[in-house]
């Protein structure tokens, strides 16, 4: 059994991505992967800031009115991110985000009515996002049972509230949104059954795994190590 977590020293021999996203629906562990690489790694991350969005704990509570401005938040809080990225040189460091700018009107389809829809889709057309591709996109997937558990054992008082039925929604969207991804090398990893935090020889394996990818579309489905 590994005893360590697999770093930098040890990848001498392999590529590393120079911009590398973690996505997935919320709860699915992708902002405590995107730590663990960037440490693995010796870069820095790009992290989704859900803590600064005034509105969302109104929308996860179930407020219909916060769902435009929580949208909006976002999407002017990564349009932000992004810039800053190519203020500061992307290709100068290695980087690992937990999302992608892709995906954000993802969410605006599974939140936001027809009207409200149409009203973002304005604000986006007049944005000048220089989107960053990334060298590799990692789809983290698990069912709506396994993220329901997860999001109550990290606890977050805010996330207490989302219902069933929203992830249910957000995980069919996710499904049909990688289903015709294809701007960047892809790998779509079960993430049911495996524990990156506490068991080292499941993190080792898939850092591994994903640094011989360098195009086309892969599928993980690991078990979980002894």
């Amino acid at each position: 059994m590994e005893t360590r977590r697999i770093n930098r020293s040890d990848l001498v021999t392999q590529q590393v991505p120079r911009f590398l996203v973690l996505e997935g629906p919320i709860g699915v562990g992708k902002t405590t992967l995107a730590r663990m690489l960037a440490e693995s790694l010796g870069c820095t991350t790009l992290l989704e800031e859900a803590e600064a969005n005034p509105f969302l704990p109104r929308f996860y509570a179930g407020e219909k009115n916060a769902a435009l401005a929580t949208q909006l938040f976002f999407l002017m809080q990564r349009a932000q991110q992004l810039q800053q990225l190519r203020q500061n040189d992307l290709f100068a460091e290695t980087r690992v985000a937990d999302f992608l700018i892709d995906k954000d009107r993802l969410f605006a389809e599974v939140t936001l009515d027809v009207d409200e829809l149409a009203l973002y889709d304005q604000v986006y057309a007049h944005l000048t996002l220089d989107t960053v591709q990334p060298d590799l996109v990692v789809y983290l997937q698990a069912p709506t049972s396994t993220l329901i558990e997860r999001i109550h054992r990290r606890g977050i008082a805010a996330e207490q509230t989302i219902t069933r039925d929203y992830l249910d929604r957000l995980n069919s969207a996710y499904s049909r949104f990688f289903h015709f991804y294809d701007k960047a090398p892809l790998l779509i990893v079960n993430a049911t059954d495996v524990d990156w935090v506490n068991n080292v020889g499941d993190y080792n394996n898939l850092v591994r795994y994903l640094l011989g990818i360098t195009h086309g579309r892969h599928y993980y489905n690991p078990q979980p190590a002894l």
